[in-house]
């Protein structure tokens, strides 16, 4: 597996996390970031870390930083809500609306049987998410997401439970096996820097979107 590398400084990469690739090693074994973080040092003294997650089904945008000090810089960026971040995603319908805001507060339960997931809840923690339609195709959504916090499978709940529709495959939030993952990408990612021109880029439109009917507008 190769990792597309879609932008690279001296301190910042972005790479491209294909679908499937989860950030840590999961407990059953199989394939991991980790993995491929030598392979991403390109010279440098020590391999790349991660600033922030994508979930394992999510594609696109992953931001490393190439030395300690860069990582302190965007993980405290992050944590202001400074990047830029647009995902695309695929509802398993059509919503009635063709845009909206989506302001649930998010908080994690977990159970025996089913395991953890996220749920809306009043005392849980803010989670605003701006998002619009942009195309239609047999009877499902291309979506652009704009999240303005990061929480745990913010987007994931938010279209379930606030759009009122799941993202198409989401074994969780949706209906299991309706795709062969869930479908979701992180198209875009901008993060400022001080003194310099900002770290971005974007990531091509995967082949399950396309396969779909869908195109990046």
């Amino acid at each position: 597996m190769t990792l597309p590398i879609l932008f690279e400084d001296a301190e910042a990469l972005i790479i491209d996390k294909p679908a499937g690739l989860s950030m840590d090693r999961p407990r059953a074994g199989g394939p991991a970031l980790t993995d491929h973080l030598d392979g991403l040092r390109l010279g440098f003294q020590r391999p790349p870390a991660a600033v922030h997650r994508l979930d394992t089904d999510t594609s696109g945008c992953l931001l490393l930083a190439r030395n300690p000090k860069a990582l302190k810089r965007f993980a405290a960026a992050f944590e202001a809500r400074l990047p830029v971040k647009r995902y695309l995603g695929v509802l398993a319908g059509v919503p009635t609306e063709q845009e909206g805001v989506v302001e649930l507060n998010l908080s994690k339960i977990s159970s025996a049987e089913g395991g953890w997931r996220m749920i809306p809840a009043k005392k849980g923690k803010p989670a605003l998410t701006r998002w619009r339609v942009l195309d239609v195709q047999g009877g499902r959504t291309l979506v652009e997401f704009l999240p303005e916090t990061g929480r745990t499978h913010q987007i994931r709940v938010h279209a379930a439970s606030g759009i009122g529709i799941p993202l198409l495959g989401d074994p969780v939030y949706g209906q299991k096996g309706s795709a062969r993952r869930t479908l979701l990408h992180a198209a875009a990612l901008i993060m400022p820097r001080e003194g310099k021109d900002p770290a971005a880029a974007i990531a091509p439109l995967p082949h399950d979107f396309v396969a779909l009917g869908f195109a990046d507008g």
